[in-house]
């Protein structure tokens, strides 16, 4: 009995050093959790805006191909169209598409990506609950990768998401996305933010304006145009790409320009986006001056820090204005230039059919062109 009580005394004292070793002493004063199976912040998110998250199903008709003709091989056509003809009737086919989107208004406004349902003569929206309705796409911009829907909820008022501040966003915030990747309806997958401002053409979308979220919280396709929320569970971000090169990244449409482009689409208004008509990238005087020793180079660079003209595309504002490939652009509007996303923004934040000044240095000479800024098309 003796040896027993020496070792409970020891167990318990080891124990006790581990607790107080391990930082988990706890006064007689403070109680421990008696409820470990409460809510998840993620759980109690996606319970806000979980039930506003809709299935997007498409259809659209296609022509393609030559479908079967069977009375094509009537022998008594063959004097006439020649035998083997069965196969060579033109036939037109469904193609069936999935995404995401989410309601953002009761009456039955969706937002989702404009690539979901382009083109589609048929949408089909299914709510968590089971319901269907037929959807119709008010507008579209492909610009954004945006895209409105309505359905015609009868009166009845549908769940509606919360919307953020994407502009509060922080690297490091959790990201949860919501949506119906590969057909697997009421997905949630869990991560953080992982870089803001990620511009379009790093990800590799050079026909977009945008400025992505990244996250690591796991995209899949059929998760485009769905909500990417925040701890909240409010909506920060619209589900819009995955890069098949690299694992665990994907990108979001920040909210806040779904926002500002909403209530145009809605209406069936056309997104302004101006434009000039140039490819473009950042230049140095080092990058120049190898370019310029290179005997193979396609032409010579001013040495200066700037923008370079790599291409003027036609009849645009740019090749009226008398811009030209190899020209580097070094001021707008009379301020200091030198990086390529600075100027297309300044170009966006213009407007359409505004006047817009650029200094470049051509040669060994530096040009002040007067620009005139169109709607992108």
């Amino acid at each position: 009995m003796a040896i027993v009580s020496s070792l409970k005394k020891l167990i318990s004292t080891l124990a006790l050093s581990l607790i107080v070793s391990w930082g988990l002493f706890v006064s007689p004063s403070m109680a421990l959790p008696t409820d470990i199976s409460a809510d998840s912040f993620v759980a109690q998110a996606v319970e806000k805006t979980g039930d506003a998250v809709v299935r997007i199903d498409t259809e659209k008709v296609v022509s393609g191909g030559f479908g079967f003709a069977p009375f094509m091989d009537d022998p008594m056509l063959s004097p006439f169209f020649g035998n083997g003809l069965s196969g060579r009737m033109p036939q037109e086919r469904k193609v069936a598409g999935q995404g995401s989107g989410f309601i953002v208004d009761s009456s039955g406004i969706i937002l989702t990506n404009a690539h979901v349902v382009s083109d589609a003569d048929k949408v089909t929206i299914t709510l968590k609950d089971g319901r269907k309705f037929s959807g119709e796409v008010t507008g579209t911009d492909q610009i954004t990768d945006l895209a409105v829907l309505k359905v015609d909820s009868q009166g009845e008022l549908l769940p509606a998401a919360v919307l953020g501040d994407s502009g509060a966003v922080k690297v490091g915030d959790w990201a949860i996305a919501v949506g119906n990747p590969v057909g697997l309806d009421n997905t949630v997958t869990l991560g953080i933010i992982s870089t803001l401002h990620r511009s379009s053409s790093e990800v590799g979308i050079s026909d977009k304006r945008i400025d992505f979220l990244q996250t690591d919280a796991a995209i899949n396709p059929g998760n485009s145009g769905g909500p990417l929320l925040n701890a909240q569970g409010e909506v920060i971000g619209i589900n819009t790409a995955i890069r098949a090169d690299a694992m665990g990244i994907g990108f979001a449409i920040p909210i806040n320009k779904a926002k500002e482009i909403q209530n145009t689409l809605a209406m069936g208004g056309e997104v302004p986006h101006p434009y000039v008509g140039i490819q473009m990238v950042n230049v140095t005087p080092d990058l120049a001056r190898e370019n310029n020793e290179n005997p193979n180079s396609a032409f010579m660079i001013p040495e200066v820090e700037g923008i370079l003209v790599v291409q003027v595309l036609s009849n645009t504002p740019a090749s009226e204005a008398g811009i030209r490939r190899g020209d580097v652009v070094v001021k707008v509007n009379n301020s200091p230039i030198g990086d390529a996303a600075e100027l297309q923004n300044l170009v966006e934040k213009t407007g359409v059919d505004k006047n817009i000044r650029f200094s470049v240095v051509r040669g060994d000479r530096t040009l002040d062109l007067n620009l005139k800024t169109a709607q992108l098309r």
